[in-house]
């Protein structure tokens, strides 16, 4: 497991920021640091990728270079996902794409678990390939076990590089418990704990209405 949090970098500096309500007002700046932290994701995860060397010219001569053997399907949970996800083409830039609409069923009062609703889902071939499936928030696991077991359904990948800004250990103990397939966890940061409505703490909020608005 990797936690982006553990050393000093910029990184920090665009977390603190996205968690800080006295910022959080500006959806601009918020969804430019969420774009900021998925290129940092994605450098990090890029050095786990397969290279592969060939030949090129430059003006001067021919040289030997490593490129991306093959490039990632990026996997994008709609909705809060998206300037994370973008952070994320915008350096694999050339990256098949998917999307899959899962969300948090609202909270009834006496509620003990959360549901989880899987309303869509667009998708490539997945067979043999590696995927980053994207999410900014793992809370308690469920949203992300059922989009894996439904994006089986287009291939069995050869790794899933799971890429979340903020962490619950609930969230990654229900992963380690429930997940089959060969799979990497990317933290941004690893939080406390979940509170008794199953949120982040302490978290940012609500990361999707924070982009976009409220939800009604």
């Amino acid at each position: 497991m990797f936690v982006l949090s553990k050393d000093n970098s910029i990184a920090l500096q665009f977390l603190s920021e996205v968690r800080d309500m006295h910022l959080q007002h500006d959806r601009w700046r918020f969804r430019k640091n969420l774009e900021r932290l998925g290129e940092i994701m994605a450098y990090e995860i890029s050095k786990d990728l397969d290279y592969e060397e060939i030949h090129i010219k430059t003006p001067l001569a021919e040289t030997q270079v490593k490129k991306l053997k093959e490039k990632p399907v990026l996997i994008s949970v709609l909705r809060a996902a998206i300037p994370f996800y973008q952070g994320f083409l915008n350096y694999f830039d050339q990256a098949d794409s998917g999307f899959v609409g899962a969300y948090r069923k609202p909270e009834k009062e006496g509620d003990k678990e959360v549901e989880i609703e899987f309303l869509y889902q667009a998708a490539p071939n997945l067979e043999g390939r590696e995927v980053i499936l994207v999410d900014p928030m793992l809370a308690t696991g469920k949203s992300f076990v059922k989009t894996i077991q439904n994006l089986l359904h287009n291939g069995t990948p050869k790794i899933i590089h799971i890429a979340c800004l903020i962490a619950a250990p609930e969230g990654v103990a229900y992963l380690q418990n429930n997940i089959n397939v060969p799979y990497k966890l990317w933290l941004g940061a690893l939080d406390e704990k979940l509170n008794d409505k199953f949120y982040i703490v302490p978290g940012l909020g609500d990361a999707g209405d924070l982009c976009f608005g409220d939800k009604i």
